[in-house]
């Protein structure tokens, strides 16, 4: 296993349309290690392979009990309702942006050794799905948002909706008595 770059914005592989994988051997299980291993030392949430170069539909997402799911050929079969999130990404690192995406989402993928499986996400799991299997398509987030914000301008976004959030509190609790 190996730590590999990973490439920022303005290169032009993440906006490349990734080949489906149809060799299911140890070249493939090397990428799918390679990803886990650079995920977890970035300290990302997901990561697809054009990220490191490879332009593959090959993505890694960390779920909820922090195991990684490998999907290989993902696809979303649907998806429902709405959410809106901040949004990173480790080829845009610092940056943050306000994004729309369904709030529940069917994918249908196949594992490293080539077997089809179909799983759902709500929440932060379907924003992951939704945010890699971009990545596939050429796409990164910041074509869904209207505006990027350093890790200074979210971070006092977030206190403030914090601040509000206890003034509403406080407010409600003044009603009750």
């Amino acid at each position: 296993m190996a730590i590999r770059t990973i490439l920022t914005q303005e290169d032009p592989a993440l906006s490349k349309l990734c080949h489906p994988v149809t060799q299911f051997d140890s070249k493939l299980a090397d990428l799918l290690d390679d990803l886990k291993e650079t995920l977890a030392q970035a300290n990302g949430m997901g990561l697809a392979a054009p990220q490191v170069g490879i332009l593959r539909r090959v993505a890694i997402v960390v779920l909820e009990d922090e195991s990684f799911l490998e999907m290989v050929n993902p696809e979303i079969l649907a998806q429902e309702g709405e959410q809106t999130g901040w949004e990173g990404c480790l080829s845009l690192p610092g940056m943050w942006g306000s994004v729309k995406r369904p709030d529940w989402v069917k994918i249908r993928a196949q594992d490293r050794n080539g077997q089809w499986f179909e799983m759902e996400g709500t929440d932060m799991t379907a924003r992951c799905f939704c945010h890699e299997i971009s990545h596939l398509d050429g796409h990164m987030y910041t074509e869904l948002t209207d505006r990027l914000y350093t890790a200074e301008e979210l971070d006092e976004i977030l206190a403030n909706e914090g601040d509000q959030e206890k003034q509403v509190k406080r407010e409600r609790r003044g009603r009750r008595r």
